[in-house]
């Protein structure tokens, strides 16, 4: 890589912030490494070869440095982190904080960077962004069942546990009502996610290509072509649909024989049904009914744990917004890591919105229990 030409000597600052480029690019490539090692195939080729560019970059660096390189300087605890999570974990959560960490890249601004070095950067971003994608994918029928039930038990039997408090029951019936929320919330909770996705699954098969009608190919009638509506039905053009139907009949009349009839092409009409799970963003019914359900008690817990532990009254009340408070944060940092966006905006955004409807809740528990005194 080539070292853009500078107009006037080096400056103590300049060479303690290529130095610490050159850290950094140092560390970024060996958490490339490091997801690589726990991935096979096409995925490992790909962080090796940004494990590679990161590498051209720490070159540019050391050739800017030359003599001046010095001691290795200590990367910022952001890589650092990235690098024992990548070495220890390599889960999508890593892929997420990796693509953010590509897109806040200092080197367009960087007067002694190159544009490519910059330019390598956004895309690192979105090839990160793409590997991230797919355990998304894999994950997000699940996560989002996770998500929105530990949500929903955290917030529920919060507002639940507030309101009875503030009517002024005693301490064991406040207990109990806890507890019966969470069970109630998460039966409930459940049985509508198991519901909810065996029914969006239902409806995504009965829209998915029968694999067996590539069997009636070879015997449509060239001239009437059948094949053709089918193309035209899935939103091709008259004239486009006809010109791939007689190309799937043309590759079917060159078949080998004994060869399978569509076997050996993707454009029959069961091309589009892949071999594995097209829905996986879907979820399947008893994994998103399993997660909603463990938890939405999980969250549900929390308000409750107080009372459990013997407090009472308002210690019992401000320990319950407390813990619920520090799980939102919590559970709203994860989305905001996995989803690639700012984690503390996401955590305080569900800060926000749990404490709001606490607070209505106990609200309405306290005119209620008044008006009924």
């Amino acid at each position: 890589m080539s070292v853009p030409p500078r107009e006037r000597p080096a400056s103590g600052a300049d060479l303690r912030r290529w130095r610490q480029h050159l850290a950094d690019e140092r560390a970024e490539a060996a958490v490339y490494r490091d997801l690589a090692a726990r991935r096979g195939g096409e995925e490992r080729e790909i962080l090796l070869a940004l494990a590679e560019a990161e590498d051209r970059h720490a070159a540019h660096w050391e050739a800017l440095l030359g003599e001046d390189v010095g001691r290795p300087r200590r990367v910022d605890l952001r890589t650092r982190v990235l690098a024992f999570l990548a070495r220890h974990f390599g889960s999508v959560f890593v892929l997420a904080l990796v693509q953010r960490a590509e897109a806040r890249s200092p080197y367009e601004t960087d007067a002694d960077a190159t544009a490519a070095m910059a330019a390598d950067e956004r895309i690192h971003g979105e090839v990160v962004r793409g590997l991230a994608t797919r355990g998304r994918n894999r994950l997000s029928g699940t996560f989002r069942a996770a998500v929105f039930g530990a949500n929903d038990g955290l917030v529920s039997n919060l507002s639940l546990v507030l309101g009875i408090s503030a009517s002024g029951v005693s301490n064991r019936t406040v207990l109990l009502t806890g507890v019966a929320g969470l069970l109630a919330g998460a039966l409930s909770m459940g049985a509508g996610e198991f519901v909810s996705v065996r029914s969006q699954r239902e409806l995504l098969e009965a829209s998915t290509p029968d694999p067996q009608a590539r069997h009636a190919v070879p015997h449509l009638d060239v001239d009437a072509n059948e094949l053709t509506l089918v193309y035209r039905a899935r939103g091709m053009g008259e004239a486009e649909a006809a010109a791939h139907a007689a190309e799937v009949l043309r590759e079917h009349r060159l078949a080998a024989p004994g060869e399978v009839p569509g076997a050996g092409t993707r454009s029959a009409p069961a091309a589009d049904a892949a071999d594995v799970d097209e829905h996986e963003a879907v979820g399947t019914g008893l994994g998103a009914a399993a997660s909603s359900f463990c938890f939405f008690a999980s969250g549900a817990l929390v308000p409750v744990l107080p009372h459990l532990l013997g407090l009472r009254g308002t210690s019992a009340l401000v320990a319950a917004v407390v813990l619920v408070g520090l799980s939102l944060l919590a559970t709203g940092a994860v989305v905001g890591l996995l989803s690639g966006g700012p984690p503390l905006r996401r955590g305080l955004r569900q800060l926000a919105i749990g404490c709001s409807a606490a607070a209505v809740t106990y609200g309405l528990g306290l005119l209620f229990g008044t008006s009924t005194a």
